[in-house]
């Protein structure tokens, strides 16, 4: 496989997510992609690969799948590893583990005895230096006898954008934030409004896609490691992809929380990601909320679910007084609001639609409460 080949990539997604992340790679152009469990399947090369990993919101994670073979014993796999050409894809100078995942429909059923059969065959016959603690990850998945080898281009999860060093408790990580502003209807031309903003992620996000940011833009990938990395190329798609970076004129992004210190938090990552001259961040109640001036938009929040902060009992109060707050002040605002609690979602008195499918994140089921625009 050479780099003007094209080959499958799959982009992960928080199962439930995967039709929002769909819309946004269709949007972005790139080719035959389709909705899979788990994420998103498109065709393409290593320029794609670069460009899902700077471009892209809503992907988790980048894995280009390199090649695959049948395989219906360990001896089989070992000699088809030992013809694979892993010098099209790896260097040898770059440290890497191996991950395997199998099941019982197929005849390798010891995931552990794979991965040392693969990693032996890296060794000596390409010479590879094999370590737990390597960034670099050769992933395995043996489905029905068929043994696919996939590399994750990413690095750290793709959530981890570069320019955020504080967050709080229970953060909202940022590709699921983007896609549920995708959800909402939100495409960078209205103003956001998160009454309880933690570490700013909802108006950071929805500032950086007004201003036409890449996600990307701040970090390094694990890409940048492979045989097939070219520096110039990289930078020159980089430059090609730098939108202008400015939003409509006078359109603002609004997050405020109750503790100082979120809201201290939240201003330094809006400077840090560069959206500092349109975000706004101040310390009140929910109770205190106004709409800001100007044309109706999208209030978004990610409030306390009790599961890990706080008492659920006090939260059906707390959940009230948003829900009377956006009746009063925020006629013609659509809002998005995401627990994982229907109790306390039902706690606000809004004028839900119908739910959509829940998203796995940290151990629970969240989903996405929407209305249309409040009368």
């Amino acid at each position: 496989m050479s780099e003007i080949n094209t080959f499958e990539i799959f982009l992960t997604a928080a199962p439930g997510l995967e039709a929002a992340l769909l819309a946004e790679t269709t949007e972005a152009g790139f080719t035959d992609a389709k909705s899979v469990p788990g994420g998103v399947t498109i065709q393409g090369d290593w320029r794609e690969v670069w460009r899902a990993n700077l471009q892209l919101r809503g992907a988790a994670r980048v894995l280009a799948r390199i090649g695959e073979f049948r395989a219906f014993h360990l001896a089989q796999l070992d000699k088809r590893s030992r013809k694979f050409p892993w010098g099209d894809v790896l260097r040898r100078d770059v440290p890497l583990k191996v991950e395997v995942t199998t099941n019982k429909k197929s005849k390798i059923y010891h995931a552990g005895a794979a991965a040392q059969r693969v990693e032996k065959a890296l060794v000596e016959t390409f010479g590879a230096t094999i370590s737990k603690e390597a960034a670099l990850t050769l992933k395995l998945r043996i489905d029905d006898n068929n043994c696919l080898f996939s590399i994750d281009t990413s690095g750290e999860g793709l959530h981890k954008r570069g320019h955020k060093s504080a967050v709080g408790k229970a953060p909202m990580r940022e590709n699921l934030a983007a896609l549920f502003l995708r959800d909402c209807g939100f495409d960078g031309r209205e103003a956001v409004v998160d009454p309880m903003c933690g570490s700013g992620t909802f108006i950071i996000e929805a500032a950086e896609i007004a201003l036409g940011l890449m996600p990307g833009r701040s970090r390094a990938f694990a890409f940048e490691q492979l045989a097939s990395f070219d520096a110039t190329a990289f930078e020159t798609l980089k430059q090609e992809l730098t939108a202008k970076a400015h939003a409509e004129a006078g359109l603002m992004f609004y997050g405020s929380d109750r503790n100082a210190g979120a809201v201290e938090m939240a201003t330094a990552n809006a400077e840090r990601a560069g959206v500092a001259a349109v975000t706004q961040f101040s310390q009140q109640a929910v109770s205190d909320l106004m709409p800001p001036e100007g044309a109706p938009g999208l209030v978004i929040v990610n409030p306390p679910y009790g599961a890990r902060i706080g008492n659920k009992k006090l939260l059906f109060a707390l959940y009230g007084a948003l829900g009377q707050t956006l009746k009063e002040r925020f006629s013609g605002w659509r809002v998005g609001i995401v627990t994982s609690e229907t109790g306390l979602a039902k706690a606000t008195g809004l004028p839900f639609l119908p739910q959509g499918a829940p998203v796995a994140h940290g151990g629970l089921k969240i989903r996405l409460f929407k209305t249309k625009p409040l009368p």
